[in-house]
């Protein structure tokens, strides 16, 4: 799992009538915009040319009456041989996988222009400005009615667009353009920029490793948790500062069994069934920060007032809510000001029921997640 650090503040859709032409194919995207978040000077921990926003990732369906030629483009600025323009100090790339054409997986072929001969053919591709892919089997192109993807959309920032003294923001667009359907989807992405102080660390670089697991290690029709695994994360502001945290979940739609705005998805097995879930707790009773007696945790839904009596009960952080740190017991005032925080976390993670899985493959757990601070 790799967590990242961002700041501030993974449908079919199948037509019926058979006397329908190529005009009445249908493109659908999961999500038409892609938000990466308000960023500022804190987020990359060490100097570099430039800084990965983070990861999103988004489903792509192409549905067709009749058998049709597959082939999608996607029209956007270049800004080099596999990433595309966001604003004049930023890029983005794409990265498509997992095509299932009627049913059955296939590869992908790069292609510089319709019915061309593919440069490249992969599972998993980087789509390259001015170049389409189509569906290959067997190394020919070939046709179909229902085509499905993932899209991994990765953002970069030039290492000064931190650099601002007032709030920013990059919005640009592109567009998925399946010729032979007649059809197109805008995909719209949004980053935004701002001032801030707050340098955060965590352990190996928020990667946690559980090893190799064995089969008769896990239950065959029941969840099997895993031994927690430790991880530490460090906060130091330029000053005293008002901040709260909270997860963004980069399977989101994965995790399996019964979940709630605190669990976490671990990917999906060859056939895409869910492998497990994971949450990410922290122990007052673990936290020290400045000169603070005790640290109690809070929380608050929006992140405004009122926040939740602090205590040392353990919190799981939320996708939706926000958890800080007071320094006063009961309080509903919200988190106190920190300048250096230092916590010990627990990720405790469930494999889902063995039965549940693909084992006729390797199944590697693919949790990802990024661990947002908001200033309040």
């Amino acid at each position: 799992m790799s967590l990242q650090h961002r700041l501030y503040p993974l449908g079919l859709v199948l037509l019926g009538s058979a006397a329908w032409g190529a005009e009445e194919c249908q493109l659908n995207l999961s999500q038409t915009q892609l938000d990466f978040g308000l960023m500022n000077r804190a987020v990359m921990l060490t100097p570099a040319p430039e800084r990965l926003l983070g990861e999103r990732r988004l489903s792509l369906t192409l549905n067709c009456p009749h058998p049709t030629d597959m082939s999608l483009f996607y029209r956007g600025l270049g800004a080099g041989p596999q990433r595309f323009r966001f604003t004049e100090r930023g890029s983005y790339g794409l990265s498509i996988s997992d095509a299932v054409l009627d049913g059955q997986a296939v590869e992908l072929g790069l292609i510089a222009g319709q019915g061309q001969p593919p440069s490249a053919v992969s599972s998993q591709l980087a789509w390259q400005p001015g170049h389409g892919v189509v569906p290959m089997r067997g190394g020919i192109a070939v046709t179909g009615r229902n085509l499905s993807m993932q899209i991994d959309a990765r953002a970069w920032a030039n290492e000064d667009a931190t650099q601002v003294r007032d709030a920013v923001t990059w919005d640009t667009a592109g567009l998925f353009d399946a010729l032979a359907a007649g059809r197109s989807r805008e995909l719209r992405l949004q980053a935004r920029f701002a001032p801030a102080a707050c340098t955060p660390t965590l352990s190996n670089g928020g990667h946690v490793e559980f090893g190799k697991l064995s089969v008769s290690d896990l239950n065959p029709d029941k969840d099997t948790p895993l031994a927690p695994r430790a991880l530490s994360l460090s906060v130091t502001c330029d000053g005293p500062t008002y901040f709260a945290v909270r997860m963004q979940d980069n399977r989101q739609g994965s995790a399996s069994g019964s979940v709630d705005d605190n669990t976490y998805g671990l990917g999906l097995d060859a056939r895409q069934q869910k492998i497990g879930r994971y949450r990410l707790l922290f122990d007052p009773a673990r936290i020290t920060a400045d000169n603070f007696t005790h640290v109690f945790s809070t929380d608050s839904p929006t992140g405004m007032l009122p926040w939740n009596s602090a205590s040392t009960r353990m919190a799981a952080v939320g996708a939706n809510g926000y958890l800080g740190f007071s320094a006063v017991a009961g309080s509903t005032a919200g988190p106190s000001a920190i300048q250096t925080l230092n916590a010990t976390l627990s990720l405790e993670a469930v494999i889902a029921p063995l039965g549940s899985l693909d084992l006729s493959n390797e199944v590697r757990l693919d949790g990802s997640g990024t661990l947002e601070i908001h200033y309040l």
